[in-house]
């Protein structure tokens, strides 16, 4: 039994959201094998009960408060621009947290430090440089996704001057930084092949890296009755993040009116957790809902005809499709949405990127229960199979088993 220092820049329960997720069951599986130590940045708004809930199967939990303010972010912004690295990078070194790590690799020996996401690679390869020279640790980086191909994206989206110059800026940034970041763990395993190709790593089979998707635990969802007259077109994601904001903002503006017009007894629902003013203001539509967070969706899902994904920024994968799928809730997504997962085009979700299209998708879920039926049950299929984290999960034995050595 190996001891594993897990890194993550999210406490990784509850699950509402798709880093949470992927962390939560790579920790989970890696914990039936291996002795874990969790190490997480922690929010105001996380509850106390997580902790409890993730010590259950770790060994130790860790945590250091995220903290966030306009001088630091200003101090940061001064670092980023002398030193050329990207500001979401430099905003997040945090003094307490390498304090931390270096306590812990001091006092305590590790085979290995785990980092998720792009946002803990720095303090994981802190934690295995400043361990002692005869109980290094081997790092591993579960790379999530390529975080300047959003930036790249929402910055040819951008009409905003200001917001486009930062945009663009950050995306040349991460750029360099992500592509010679993976070379430097020893394993690199990333949730889809587009990410990796964007990061310069091989697409041939080698030790040291590995493609594994994001998977969920289908037991998790409860499977929504299906209305038999659905009205509600809905989007549930997390609203502080960018490409969310310009996707629904490009739905509301430009595909919803076509959807309204031709259904007029349909109603479009936002859920999400702090919805920017420019979302909140599409409330003024009687016919739509900005709800901000909700705990439990079930009533909203019961009468869903279309779960929304209308992203044209992201990279990794969108989580939220699974949801959807575990829920059975039809889904209308870009092809930008469904990248990385298994999605085929009217067999388990529709598919569009011009707003015609999109609205024609939306309508055909209002109007047609048969459609409705087919992605229900086949998207549901796929959650239970293909993205099962008890199936698949069983891909990091051998990740791990290269970086051990055996």
């Amino acid at each position: 039994m190996s001891r594993i220092l897990f890194l993550t820049q999210v406490l990784p329960w509850p699950l509402d959201a798709g880093a949470k997720m992927r962390a939560y069951y790579v920790l989970r599986h890696l914990a039936r094998a291996h002795q874990v130590t969790l190490v997480s940045f922690v929010r105001a708004e996380d509850p106390p009960e997580a902790i409890a809930h993730l010590a259950q199967f770790c060994e130790a939990v860790h945590t250091v408060p995220m903290v966030r303010s306009l001088a630091l972010n200003l101090r940061a912004a001064v670092k980023a621009l002398v030193t050329g690295q990207p500001l979401i990078i430099v905003r997040d070194e945090i003094a307490e947290m390498h304090s931390l790590l270096r306590r812990l690799v001091t006092e305590q020996s590790f085979d290995v430090v785990h980092a998720d996401q792009t946002s803990m690679a720095q303090y994981g390869l802190y934690a295995r440089d400043v361990a002692p020279a005869d109980r290094r640790p081997c790092a591993v980086y579960d790379v999530h996704n390529a975080l300047f191909r959003i930036y790249a994206q929402m910055a040819q989206d951008e009409t905003r001057a200001i917001w486009r110059l930062f945009y663009s800026r950050e995306r040349r940034a991460l750029e360099r930084y992500e592509r010679r970041l993976w070379s430097q763990f020893d394993s690199a395993v990333f949730v889809s092949d587009y990410d990796r190709a964007a990061v310069g790593a091989p697409a041939e089979d080698r030790p040291g890296l590995a493609t594994i998707p994001i998977c969920a635990a289908p037991g998790d969802k409860t499977l929504v009755p299906a209305s038999d007259r659905p009205r509600t077109v809905l989007h549930l994601g997390t609203m502080f993040w960018p490409p969310n904001v310009q996707g629904m903002l490009w739905f509301a503006r430009e595909v919803w009116p076509i959807v309204a017009r031709e259904e007029p007894e349909a109603r479009l629902v936002i859920i999400g957790r702090r919805p920017p003013a420019e979302v909140e203001a599409l409330a003024a539509d009687p016919r739509i809902e900005v709800t901000g967070y909700v705990e439990d969706p079930t009533s909203y899902l019961a009468d869903t005809a279309a779960f929304l994904v209308p992203l044209h920024a992201g990279a990794g994968m969108r989580v939220k499709i699974m949801d959807a799928w575990s829920w059975g809730t039809p889904v209308v997504t870009t092809a930008l949405g469904a990248e990385g997962i298994a999605v085929t085009d009217g067999v388990d979700a529709l598919v569009a990127d011009d707003a015609p299209g999109f609205a024609a998708a939306v309508l055909r879920l209002l109007r047609e229960p048969e459609l409705r039926r087919r992605l229900r049950d086949n998207g549901h299929c796929l959650a239970q199979t293909a993205y099962n984290w008890e199936i698949r999960y069983k891909e990091w034995d051998g990740v791990y088993a290269e970086v051990l050595g055996g």
